[in-house]
């Protein structure tokens, strides 16, 4: 029998090196399982039980959410229902000065929280933003900063695809998770408007004002009832469905999915074409997580099985560490592993690992499970290797530099790492709600 340190240095070893020779990353994590299997678990025979564990896992009912969320982001996006939001925000702002800034941060927070992706939607931002942002005068800062700092926002408030998918990898409960994540979201919301206030208030020249059409109220109210409140409202129907009890999370994104089918009907913008794009993103998406669902599930058996994760956890409080010493550690890994990895891939790898390691310190998994989707997402958009600041520098216009980007994005993360400071120093924050 090895070492615990010796299988997961095998199991480890053999992901990274694959990954390294540029193997997709549920690939990489399915040849290490066999390879594991033939060495921890009696060779074919192993490996047989191996894959029918990992098929048992993708049939569970907790897994259906994430392509309903999904399909209801690509249906909300292609059927142009997030344009009409966007453009009714921007002449509901009128003469507010950053106008587009803001617009930035509560239009694309609608997008990104449905869409699931802060990659896409630090994409389709800086193209559709930024060239707008750039004509008025606004300062690079004013302009890339709200944009890297929308993913944030995605990944906590429900419905959030990679919430879902972190959950059931983790063995949180799902509907705890989502509803976990609105106090923080707002709180992080509201952290975000204050520093485009501020940076407005110090420097007026940041965002130069301009003129716009006037609105009378009558015309703004029509837009805020037809073209806000409708999408708006979908979002907080699913959530105060899961709140109050009345449906659970695969019934409450399915009940989602519908609505934005109804809404995109009520506009006449669905079309064959658009539910095609829309069908094939998300099953291209889901084809992925489910990918990373089976090696997952299989990861963790092997892990158990080998004696490396039970090894690792009694290797690490074997320090006597406080357990805030060690959730800084995580946290520094996480930060680390989001400069060179994307978030799904980091949470193949860490969730066997990390998640025993928690409940062993006595923290509060959903909790824990917030923090971890926080780390991600700064992690993106952390200097000098973050994947959203190279996705940024590929949309934004010609002359912006890698310096320009890291200075937008630095208020941001701050904003992110007070929220986590906050979380760690009063977690009701995100338990009062799941718990009430």
């Amino acid at each position: 029998m090895s070492e615990w340190y010796e299988a997961l240095a095998l199991l480890l070893g053999t992901i990274m090196v694959l990954m390294a020779l540029g193997m997709p990353v549920a690939i990489a994590f399915l040849a290490a399982n066999i390879l594991g299997a033939f060495v921890f678990m009696g060779g074919e025979r192993g490996v047989t039980q191996l894959l029918n564990n990992g098929l048992g896992a993708l049939t569970s009912y907790a897994l259906v959410p994430i392509p309903l969320f999904l399909l209801m982001g690509e249906i909300f996006f292609h059927t142009g229902l997030g344009a009409r939001m966007f453009n009714a925000i921007d002449r509901l702002l009128g003469r507010l000065p950053g106008r587009l800034s803001y617009v930035t941060v509560l239009g694309g927070t609608g997008f990104a929280t449905l869409s699931g992706s802060s990659m896409g939607s630090t994409a389709l931002l800086g193209s559709l933003m930024v060239p707008e942002m750039n004509e008025r005068g606004y300062k690079k800062h004013m302009s890339l900063g709200p944009i890297l700092g929308t993913g944030g926002l995605a990944i906590i408030i429900p419905p959030s695809a990679l919430a879902v998918l972190l959950a059931t990898l983790a063995k949180v409960d799902i509907t705890a998770l989502l509803i976990a994540g609105i106090i923080p979201g707002l709180i992080l919301a509201a952290f975000y408007l204050a520093t485009i206030w501020l940076q407005t208030r110090i420097d007026p020249t940041a965002a130069p004002a301009y003129s716009v059409e006037e609105i009378p109220f009558p015309k703004k109210l029509k837009l805020l009832v037809r073209d806000v409140v409708p999408m708006v409202g979908l979002m907080a129907v699913i959530i105060m469905m899961m709140l109050g009890g009345i449906a659970t999370p695969s019934e409450a994104a399915a009940f989602g999915a519908l609505g934005v089918l109804v809404l995109a009907a009520i506009f006449r913008s669905l079309s064959i074409r658009a539910m095609i794009k829309s069908v094939t993103g998300a099953l291209k998406v889901t084809l992925m997580a489910y990918l990373i669902v089976f090696g997952s599930a299989t990861f963790s058996q092997l892990l158990a099985f080998s004696g490396a994760s039970s090894g690792l956890i009694r290797w690490a409080t074997g320090f006597e560490l406080e357990p805030i010493v060690m959730l800084l550690v995580m946290f520094g890994v996480l930060l680390v592993l989001g400069m060179f990895m994307e978030q799904i891939s980091i949470i193949l790898l860490t969730v066997p690992v990390f998640f025993p390691l928690a409940q062993e310190l006595g923290f509060d998994l959903v909790w824990f499970a917030l923090i971890v989707l926080l780390s991600l997402e700064i992690s993106f958009t952390t200097p000098p290797f973050g994947l959203l600041l190279f996705v940024m520098k590929g949309v934004a216009p010609p002359g912006t530099t890698m310096r320009d980007i890291y200075l937008a994005a630095i208020p941001f993360i701050l904003c992110s790492l007070l929220l986590v400071a906050l979380l760690v120093m009063f977690p009701p924050l995100a338990l009062w709600l799941p718990g009430s």
